[in-house]
């Protein structure tokens, strides 16, 4: 089969098309026919040499796929050859066909295309299992997203208004504001022109629950927009892998900080979420409340191109490489 390979670290121009073994469905496993994949900050990290894969996992780029099952391992019941699936990965989805654990397979859902599918499953998993299985975001609460303008933002401004809670965002410049606000956020503050912390304060008296990609940069200005017993969920580190953390701030308003992440959860975490997301999530994207966002669609032949879009910026939503 074809995959992208990375055969240095460094730029995009360090991936290329290159012929390797077909992957084989293990037990508890099938091997999907990868219809498209989508990127991911973390293919950028590892492209670079920052972000190396778990143990076990394929060193071939990739944290989601959509497409259809080409093969079923021993012990797999609940999936056949020929059902249409998106899935989340440990790595693999850059490439004609991938092996994936059949607890982290989903559905393809409800008028979703097979292609389009393919931007869900990361930013389904990544989003749920942070706002609701570890901030317990509620109706009536305020939402902070940090980058809401990107795959993860998109899919968190739906989830959240679709939870009830009012949403907030940070985002580059007015055009991206405008964009998210048509998604459904309430508020959408340009960073470049605006302290978050102060509009948010100003606007809500703060945010219950906040969701961050920046770590260092942005942590005490988070802690101060937080509410009373608000929680703070980091999942990325793009501002930063150290900050300092005032515990004072932080007791005063009895609230917490979680770190988490998701490519690093065993088998057995990685299909607890994915079967919470099936069963509550799945069936708004289903009937079109939350729907995949997708800003721009190349081959994998243009994989280089596609990585530097991202590092760019400027796109809304998803980035798809399509391989069938």
């Amino acid at each position: 089969m074809r995959a992208i390979m990375i055969h240095e670290s460094g730029d995009p121009d360090v991936l290329s098309l290159a012929e390797v073994d077909d992957p084989s469905a293990g037990p508890g496993e099938v091997v999907i026919d990868v219809a498209a994949t989508a990127l991911n900050r973390a293919d950028i990290l590892q492209r670079q040499g920052h972000y190396p894969p778990p143990p076990g996992a394929s060193d071939i780029l990739g944290l989601e796929c959509s497409g259809t099952i080409a093969e079923v391992g021993e012990g797999v019941t609940d999936w056949q050859v020929g059902d249409h699936v998106c899935a989340l990965l440990a790595g693999g989805g850059y490439a004609e066909k991938v092996a994936v654990p059949a607890g982290q397979l989903l559905p393809v859902p409800g008028e979703v295309e097979l292609v389009a599918a393919a931007a869900l499953p990361e930013v389904a998993c990544t989003v749920w299992s942070n706002l609701v299985m570890t901030a317990r975001l509620a109706e009536g609460e305020t939402l902070l997203v940090h980058g809401g303008a990107g795959g993860i933002g998109t899919h968190a401004i739906q989830v959240g208004k679709a939870l009830g809670a009012t949403v907030a965002v940070t985002v580059g410049s007015d055009d991206r504001a405008e964009r998210c606000r048509q998604l459904g956020a309430d508020l959408a503050v340009n960073y470049r022109e605006q302290d978050f912390v102060e509009v948010v304060k100003a606007e809500f008296g703060g945010a219950d629950v906040i969701l961050d990609n920046m770590g260092a940069a942005y942590l005490d200005r988070n802690v101060d927009t937080l509410t009373e017993g608000g929680r703070l969920v980091v999942i990325g580190m793009q501002g930063g892998r150290k900050g300092e953390l005032n515990l004072a701030k932080l007791l005063g308003k009895r609230a917490s900080v979680t770190a988490t992440a998701l490519r690093s959860r065993s088998r057995e975490q990685k299909a607890e979420i994915v079967a919470d997301v099936r069963e509550h999530l799945w069936p708004l994207v289903e009937s079109g409340v939350v729907q995949p966002v997708i800003g721009e669609v190349f081959p994998l032949s243009r994989a280089n191109d596609a990585h530097r879009a991202l590092e760019a910026g400027g796109v809304l939503g998803k980035i798809l490489l399509t391989v069938r």
